[in-house]
C-alpha cells in the first residue's frame, strides 16, 4: 500500500501532469489525508541530538517522537544535517508512513554552514547588498549539498540596543539599510527557483519587534509605539516579503501586551493582510508553549488554539499542535479549516522545494563546495577602520609584534550561530602572519568550556601572561593587540549589562601603551562595544574586525598590511557609555534641543549626547572631499549630485550616503533618515560627480493606524555625506 501511494505522489503521472502549480498539487494531496495527518504536517521536531533551545523533560520523549515520525505526524525537522543523516530520516517517513510525504529539513544557516562568513551584523558593515547576496548564496550552496533545504534566516529585526546579544544576527539599527540587506539575503538563499536543489527556503524573523527587548535582555517583553512598528520594525519584513521569502518566524517575545506567536492582528492583519504574505509561518523554538510562562495562555491546549487562530502554521518544539490539534480540529470546524489551510501551505512549500517529486533531491552531492574564497571576501568587506594616525597600512619593513587573547584564537572569532561549523576551524591572525610578524600569547580572556548553551567564564584573576607577552615582543617596533569578546559572549541568550572590554584585556592595553610603541587595536566583537576614552586616545589605529568567520585571519592581515582596503561602515551607532542606550542616529528632536547655557535642554549632566562613532562611519586608507551639492526636481522626486574627489595617495572607495530631514510637515520626523547610498571607487586625484535619487515615495511615513502619508509640505533637507554626522545639506520649502 505504501509503495503504491508513494508512486502516486513521486512519479510524474498523467494526473499530476495536469496539475500545473504547487497550490493545486497540494490540494490533490490534502484530499487523501486524514485529519490526524493534516495536523501532523504542522508539527516540527528537533533532530534528537543537536539542540538550539531547551530540550523536553522526562525519559520517554525520544520514543514518542520516533513513533510520531513513523506515523506520519511530523512535517519538518530541524538540526539534522549531513546528507547521509538526512537521507536516513527521510527514508523513514517515505517508506514507513501511510502516504510517504517527505520532511523539510531546517537549520540555522545564519552566516554560513561549514565555512563561515562574518556574523550578519559584520556583513551589514559592508553596505554592499550584492556582496551580502553572494555570501548567502555561498551558504546555500554548502548547506544544500549536505541535505538542508530550509534556513531560519535572515533575521531582519531592527535593534537600537547593543546590550541585546542578538544584534550580531541582524543588520543594525536602520530600516532602510536593513530592508536592502533583507532583500539581498532572501535572493541569495532562495535564488530564482526553489526547486533548484542548490537553494534554501528563507525565513524572515522574528515577527515582530523582538529587537526591542526591555533593558536589552533577550526574551524580555517589548513595548513600542505604532509609529515605531510601522516605520522601523516592519519595513525589513515588507522588503523580505516582496523579495519572495518563503517563510516567516514569530518572535519569542510578547509585544505591546500579547505574545507575538498569538498576535492575530500582526500575523493576519499586517503580515498576511497588508503585506500579502502567503507562505508558511513557523513559531520559534517552543514559543507556543512559552505563552503560558508569559501568563497569557492558561494551558498548552489554550496556547495551541490561540496560536492556530493567530495564523501560526508550524509548531516548533512545543508539541502543542500534536497533543491537542486533533481534539481542536474535531471539536471546532474553524480550527479544522485552519489546520487544513496550514497543511496546504506546508505541502505547497514541499512541492516548491521539489521534495514531493524527489524526497532525496538534496542528498545527492558527495562533497561540499569550497566557499572559503567567498568567506574571505566578505571578511575583508566587513572590517571597519575607526581610527588611523598614519600607522596603517603597516609598512612591510616594520618589525611587528602580535599579541592579545584573540590573536591565535580559532574558535571565538567564528562568532555565534555555527551549528554545523567545527570548533577551532577558523584561520587565526597569528597563523596568517606567522611568516612576517612575531607572536606572543597573552593572558587568556576566558577559561573553561566554550559552548553554545552555557555561559562563558571570564579570566578575572591571572593577568601574568600579559607581562610575558610584552617582554617577548620588546624588540618589535609596532604592536598589534587582538582584543574584544568571544563569539559565545554574543548571540541568543547572551545579553550584556556592560559593553566594556574585559579587565584582563584592559590590563594588556595599558601595559602596551607604556612601552611607547605605536599600538594597533584589532577588535573582534559581535556587537558595538565601548572602548574606554584612554584606549581610544592612546591607540595609533583601531580596526573593528567583528567576528570575521573561517577566513578572518588572512582577511584581517591583508587589511592591516594594505593589500586590501578597509571597506566597512558602521550599521549601528557606537555609544560612549551604557547610559546613553538606546542611542541611534534617527531619533526625534525634543522640544528643548541644545546645547544651551542653562540646564533646561535634553541632555545628560555626566555624559555627552554624541556617540563615540556615528552610524555610517568608517575610514579609508585615502581621503575624500565633498563639494558642490546640487539638487534638481525630477518626475518621481529629486536628483542629488555632488562632486567627490580622492585627495589622497591611494585608490579607495567611499560610501556616499543620502539622508533626509523634514520640518513643519505635520508629523514628527527623525532628525535624519537614510534613504540611499552608493559606493564609489576613485583613483588618487580622481574627481567624479556622484548622483543619488530620492523618490517622493521614500518620504512617506505610516501613522499609528498603518496608513501611509507623504506629507509633502514644510521644509525638506537632503544631506549627502560620509556618515550620519557629516555632509553637505540642501534645503527647500515644499508647496
Amino acid at each position: 500500500m505504501v509503495s503504491r501511494l508513494l508512486a502516486f505522489f513521486l512519479i510524474p503521472t498523467a494526473l499530476l501532469a495536469q496539475v500545473k502549480d504547487a497550490a493545486e498539487r497540494a490540494d490533490s494531496v490534502l484530499a487523501l489525508m486524514t485529519l490526524e495527518e493534516l495536523v501532523g504536517q504542522t508539527n516540527q521536531y528537533n533532530g534528537f541530538w543537536n539542540a538550539t533551545g531547551p530540550m523536553p523533560e522526562g525519559n520517554d520523549w525520544l520514543e514518542a517522537r520516533v513513533k510520531a515520525l513513523k506515523n506520519g505526524l511530523v512535517g519538518s525537522v530541524l538540526n539534522v544535517s549531513g546528507a547521509d543523516e538526512v537521507r536516513a530520516l527521510q527514508k523513514v517517513v517515505v517508506e514507513e508512513t501511510r502516504l510517504g510525504i517527505p520532511l523539510i529539513f531546517g537549520l540555522d544557516v545564519i552566516h554560513g554552514y561549514r565555512s563561515l562568513s562574518p556574523i550578519p551584523l559584520a556583513e551589514a558593515s559592508s553596505w554592499d547588498p550584492e556582496a551580502i547576496e553572494a555570501s548567502a548564496r555561498a551558504a546555500a550552496l554548502e548547506a544544500t549539498a549536505d541535505g538542508i533545504n530550509w534556513t531560519f534566516a535572515p533575521m531582519v529585526d531592527i535593534s537600537r540596543d547593543p546590550r541585546w546579544g542578538r544584534v550580531m544576527e541582524g543588520a543594525g539599527e536602520d530600516p532602510y539599510l536593513g530592508s536592502r540587506i533583507a532583500e539581498a539575503r532572501v535572493r541569495g538563499f532562495q535564488g530564482k527557483d526553489l526547486a533548484d536543489p542548490s537553494t534554501l527556503a528563507a525565513c524572515l524573523k522574528h515577527f515582530s519587534g523582538y529587537g526591542f527587548p526591555l533593558a536589552g535582555r533577550d526574551y524580555a517583553t517589548t513595548d513600542f509605539s505604532a509609529h515605531t512598528l510601522y516605520n522601523w520594525i516592519l519595513p525589513p519584513f515588507e522588503a523580505g516579503v516582496r523579495a519572495g521569502a518563503a517563510t516567516v518566524m514569530t518572535a519569542f517575545s510578547a509585544a505591546n501586551g500579547i505574545p507575538s506567536t498569538l498576535d492575530s492582528v500582526q500575523l493576519w492583519g499586517e503580515l498576511r493582510g497588508r503585506m500579502g504574505f502567503d507562505g508558511v509561518v513557523v513559531s520559534d523554538w517552543g514559543s507556543i508553549a512559552e505563552t503560558m510562562a508569559h501568563g497569557f495562555a492558561k494551558n498548552l491546549r489554550d496556547a495551541a488554539k490561540r496560536s492556530l487562530a493567530a495564523g501560526c502554521d508550524v509548531d516548533m518544539e512545543s508539541d502543542a499542535y500534536l497533543r491537542y490539534g486533533l481534539d481542536l480540529a474535531r471539536s471546532n470546524r474553524s480550527d479544522s479549516l485552519r489546520f487544513r489551510e496550514s497543511a496546504r501551505r506546508i505541502l505547497e512549500l514541499k512541492f516548491k522545494l521539489g521534495l514531493m517529486d524527489d524526497p532525496y533531491l538534496y542528498c545527492k552531492q558527495k562533497s561540499l563546495p569550497d566557499v572559503r574564497p567567498q568567506a574571505y571576501e566578505m571578511a575583508v568587506k566587513s572590517s571597519v577602520l575607526l581610527k588611523n594616525k598614519g600607522i596603517l597600512p603597516l609598512n612591510s619593513s616594520l618589525r611587528v609584534g602580535l599579541t592579545g587573547p584573540f590573536a591565535a584564537d580559532k574558535n571565538g572569532v567564528l562568532g555565534n550561530w555555527r551549528v554545523s561549523a567545527r570548533d577551532q576551524s577558523a584561520q587565526s591572525l597569528a597563523e596568517a602572519t606567522e611568516a612576517s610578524w612575531l607572536f606572543a600569547p597573552s593572558a587568556p580572556h576566558s577559561i573553561g568550556p566554550e559552548a553554545f548553551a552555557t555561559e562563558l567564564t571570564l579570566n578575572s584573576t591571572d593577568f601574568s601572561g600579559n607581562d610575558r607577552a610584552l617582554k617577548a615582543l620588546r624588540s618589535q617596533e609596532v604592536l598589534v593587540l587582538a582584543i574584544g569578546e568571544h563569539g559565545y559572549e554574543s548571540g541568543e541568550g547572551r545579553s550584556r549589562a556592560s559593553l566594556r572590554i574585559s579587565l584582563v584585556q584592559q590590563d594588556l592595553v595599558r601595559k602596551a601603551f607604556k612601552t611607547g610603541k605605536p599600538i594597533v587595536l584589532v577588535v573582534y566583537a559581535g556587537r558595538p562595544m565601548i572602548l574606554e576614552p584612554w584606549m581610544q586616545d592612546g591607540a595609533a589605529a583601531i580596526l573593528w574586525a567583528w567576528q570575521p568567520g573561517t577566513m578572518g585571519g588572512s582577511a584581517v592581515a591583508d587589511v592591516l598590511n594594505g593589500s586590501r582596503e578597509p571597506y566597512g561602515r558602521l550599521p549601528m551607532t557606537f555609544v560612549r557609555s551604557e547610559g546613553q542606550i538606546p542611542l541611534h542616529y534617527d531619533a526625534f528632536s525634543s522640544g528643548r534641543p541644545g546645547p544651551k547655557t542653562e540646564v533646561f535642554w535634553s541632555h545628560y549632566t555626566d555624559e555627552s549626547n554624541a556617540p563615540a562613532f556615528p552610524f555610517g562611519f568608517g575610514l579609508s586608507y585615502t581621503s575624500f572631499d565633498y563639494q558642490n551639492l546640487r539638487v534638481q526636481p525630477s518626475g518621481t522626486g529629486w536628483t542629488a549630485t555632488l562632486t567627490l574627489s580622492n585627495t589622497g595617495t591611494r585608490a579607495g572607495s567611499e560610501v556616499v550616503q543620502l539622508y533626509v530631514s523634514r520640518q513643519g510637515n505635520g508629523q514628527l520626523y527623525p532628525t535624519k533618515a537614510l534613504k540611499g547610498f552608493q559606493r564609489v571607487t576613485l583613483e588618487p586625484g580622481e574627481v567624479r560627480d556622484v548622483q543619488l535619487n530620492l523618490t517622493r515615495e521614500a518620504l512617506q511615513q505610516r501613522d499609528g493606524l498603518g496608513k501611509s502619508h507623504s506629507f509633502e509640505r514644510g521644509t525638506l533637507g537632503i544631506t549627502l555625506g560620509p556618515n550620519s554626522s557629516e555632509g553637505l545639506t540642501w534645503t527647500t520649502d515644499l508647496p
